[in-house]
Order: structure tokens, then sequence, then C-alpha cells
């Protein structure tokens, strides 16, 4: 591996780079912090393809594309007369040394736990109206319901055990089923939701992280349903013509194969 010298080096030679591009390519004198929003947004969804994929030849190129947009956005700051790249590291460093007082100070720790209920109290004293303001408005749903009972968790709001969250899972499940015998579109839609943030609790204590257990699912169902449509081409089958049980076997010889 590369020497913290040659790391620094190459970190040095982006910073260069992107000079460059700001002066000289049409494209990037162009970009500002918005139009760079959504692309930044698209690069970190690649990066968690990646790791999904345990990619890590892919997982190191995304990284890269990651980083070359924070360097273009302190590189935006810079001209603004904002803030540059030494003013971003250094206050991330100052903001970890304060919020990890049992690594810098002389607070005592049992574990992560109660690393995590720390951060969340320095956060408050920080000036922050409610522990919950550092989960992004613009977070896809199942991760901001992840984050939302992470953070609750950290000051103590949550259930005491699994057992708990089990039977939580059953009543928001009676709850649904109830309204959608009784036919009420509406309030089926917000016990749906009821049900979900539940099942989101339960993987918590489950140590599972629901964005990429979902996300696993949808590749391993895309694989099989890609390998059902391909075999039954190869004997010149349509789908829409093929009953269930038709597709069923290859469905289930899919899943044997992954």
């Amino acid at each position: 591996m590369n020497s913290r010298a040659d790391q620094l080096k190459a970190f040095d030679r982006l910073l260069n780079v992107m000079e460059d591009l700001r002066e000289k390519c049409p494209w990037d004198k162009k970009q500002t912090m918005e139009t760079l929003r959504p692309l930044t947004i698209e690069e970190t969804y690649e990066l968690g393809d990646a790791i999904l994929d345990n990619d890590l030849e892919e997982v190191k190129k995304e990284i890269g594309d990651l980083m070359l947009h924070m360097v273009f956005y302190a590189k935006i700051g810079s001209e603004k007369k904002a803030f540059d790249m030494a003013d971003v590291l250094n206050g991330i460093c100052e903001k970890l040394i304060h919020r990890h007082p049992h690594i810098y100070g002389d607070v005592e720790v049992s574990g992560e736990e109660e690393v995590k209920a720390n951060w969340e109290k320095l956060k408050l004293k920080e000036g922050k109206k409610s522990v919950l303001e550092g989960v992004p408005r613009s977070l896809p749903a199942m991760v901001k319901a992840t984050r939302i009972q992470e953070k609750a968790r950290g000051i103590g709001f949550d259930w005491d055990d699994v057992s708990q969250v089990w039977d939580k899972i059953e009543e928001e499940l009676t709850e649904l089923k109830q309204e959608v015998a009784d036919g009420h579109q509406e309030n089926t839609e917000a016990e749906f939701g009821d049900f979900l943030f539940s099942v989101i609790n339960l993987s918590r204590f489950l140590k599972v992280d629901p964005e990429s257990a979902l996300e696993r699912t949808n590749k391993k169902f895309i694989k099989r349903f890609q390998y059902l449509e391909t075999e039954a081409a190869k004997e010149g089958k349509a789908l829409g013509d093929m009953t269930l049980a038709e597709m069923d076997v290859y469905w289930n010889e899919a899943k044997k194969l992954t």
C-alpha cells in the first residue's frame, strides 16, 4: 500500500487537477453546487452498488468519483470566499475530536451504544434543537426511517428488547388487516406505513441494514426473473402467453442457481 506521504501527494495532485479543470474545461467552468448535486447523489448510489456487489475495484473507482465531487464543492466554496478544502478538513477534524471525548478527553464509555448516546447529547449541547435535525429531508423513506430510529435510540427512546418489537409488528399487521377489510384506502396507507416502520425497527435489533437487505433481494429477483425470460425465449415462449405454473418451472430452476 502507499505511504502516508504518497497519499498526501495524490490528494494534492487531485487539488491541482481540479484547479486546471475549473480554469480550462468549458463544462467544469459552468458547474455550480446546484448542478453537481444530482450527479453527486448518482455517484453515491453507484458506490452503494459496488459495495453490495463486493467489487473492491469498482469501490475504489467510485470513491474517486465522489472524492472529485468533494474537491469540486470545496473549489466552488473558495471561489465564493466562503471556505476552502483546509476549512472543510479542519472542520470535520475538530468535530470528530469534540464528539469523541472518550478518545481525546477523559470520558470513559462502556461500549458502542454509549458512544452513540454521547454523540447525540453533544450535538444537542452544540445548539441542535432536536436529535432528528441531522436526518436529511431528501433521504429515501426507508433510509430516513432507519436514521430516525437510530437517533431516537441514541438518547434512550427505544424498545428494551426484541420481543417487544415482534409484538409491535403483530399489532401493526392486525391494524393494517382491519383497515384493508374495512376498505379505507387512506387509513390502509397510514397503517401500511406504520407496519413498515415497525419492521425497520426489527431490522435494527437484528443488526440488519434494511436498505441493503432489500436491495440484495431486488438484485436476486432481477437475476431469477431474467433467467426465466431467457429460458422461456430459448423455447420460443412468450411470458405473457404462459401460465403461472409454467413460469414457476423456470423460476424454481433459477432459485437453485442463485
